[in-house]
């Protein structure tokens, strides 16, 4: 069974349009999932929803099997980090992490060990005694983890953390947030924009759109084989043209596509796709019977380690990248091979 189960859950804010629509999640114990998408799609809705924040107009929350939808949120054990990291500045570092435990109303004998431990966790034991102020971004970050933690949460709550970092600092704190994870092997819900962000720390990526999840997978697997059209173009897919499912595979007009990895359920229209990275321009000479598509190039766009093409074909234009060592000038025509790996249906 699974450790939390979001069970057909709606949200509508006054009555109006569904945040989340019947959404369904199931996380196992131990692992750190990511909730991604653009603005908008209900990733921090449904972060709010498993914290306590937002009661759902349907559906239920299971917490290891208990039904914890109208638990209110003092009475659940959750650390909760977010994006503003909300540290109390006329405190101290070892002020703000003891907080959640004196609410807690445990003896101060034991509040100070607990406290140190955690903060020689998240690397910050010499600063206790100092100021939010007087730390820097990611020094900040790591005393809102610590408070969190230091309450030895059910289930970790991170709602876009990194956010309010430098691109360097982001770098180095996603992999601290991973490590600690693992480390205590602590349940975590993370939610970012940030498809790089996620899939370098996450078990599993749920990608949200319009309050639903289109796709609930490995990183792995959502990267190489997205399942919607939505999902392709999130995760960097660029070229899309329709395809006819026939007894032999796959066709879009007279051309014939080999797919290396079939799609397990039907669809109404589907569509090939493939990343500008993976088509091969052909040398002239070059034998291949599928998977070509003949066009002319309409505009060349040079990318510093390669060059853009954007070809204008019967099934619409496609953009491939190619390298340095040929090149194609406008008004050409170029025959281009989509690798039955590299292509995906959706």
């Amino acid at each position: 069974m699974s450790f939390i189960q979001l069970k057909n859950i709606d949200v509508a804010y006054d009555g109006k349009k569904k945040i989340l629509n019947n959404l369904c999640l199931d996380i196992e114990e131990g692992k750190l999932i990511s909730l991604l998408g653009p603005s908008g799609c209900g990733k921090t809705t449904t972060l709010r929803v498993i914290a306590g924040f937002i009661e759902p107009n349907g559906g239920s929350f299971l917490l290891n099997g208990k039904d914890f939808t109208k638990v209110p949120i003092h009475k659940r054990n959750f650390g909760i980090v977010f994006q503003s990291y909300a540290l109390f500045p006329h405190l101290t570092v070892e002020e703000n992490v003891a907080f959640g435990l004196k609410m807690r109303k445990m003896p101060q004998q034991e509040i100070a060990p607990k406290v140190q431990e955690i903060l020689a966790t998240v690397d910050l034991a010499d600063l206790g005694k100092r100021y939010p102020r007087e730390l820097s971004g990611g020094q900040r970050q790591r005393v809102a983890l610590a408070r969190a933690l230091v309450v030895q949460p059910e289930l970790l709550l991170l709602d876009e953390p990194l956010s309010n970092l430098d691109a360097k600092l982001r770098l180095k704190m996603r992999v601290e947030i991973r490590e600690l994870q693992q480390k205590l092997k602590i349940t975590t819900v993370f939610v970012t924009h940030d498809q790089e962000e996620c899939f370098s720390i996450s078990d599993k990526v749920a990608v949200m759109n319009g309050g639903i999840i289109e796709q609930y997978d490995t990183p792995e697997n959502i990267y190489a084989h997205p399942a919607t059209e939505f999902v392709a173009r999130f995760v960097g897919f660029e070229n899309f043209f329709p395809l006819e499912k026939r007894e032999d595979g796959y066709c879009c007009g007279d051309t014939r596509f080999e797919i290396g990895h079939l799609p397990d359920r039907e669809m109404d229209a589907p569509k090939g796709t493939i990343r500008p990275d993976d088509i091969v321009l052909l040398e002239d000479g070059a034998q291949e019977e599928n998977n070509v598509i003949e066009g002319t190039v309409t505009v060349r766009t040079y990318l510093g380690k390669s060059y853009q093409y954007k070809v204008a074909t019967p099934f619409g234009d496609l953009v491939a990248n190619g390298s340095n060592t040929r090149t194609h000038e406008a008004g050409e025509r170029v025959r281009l091979y989509l690798p039955p790996q590299k292509l995906v249906v959706v």
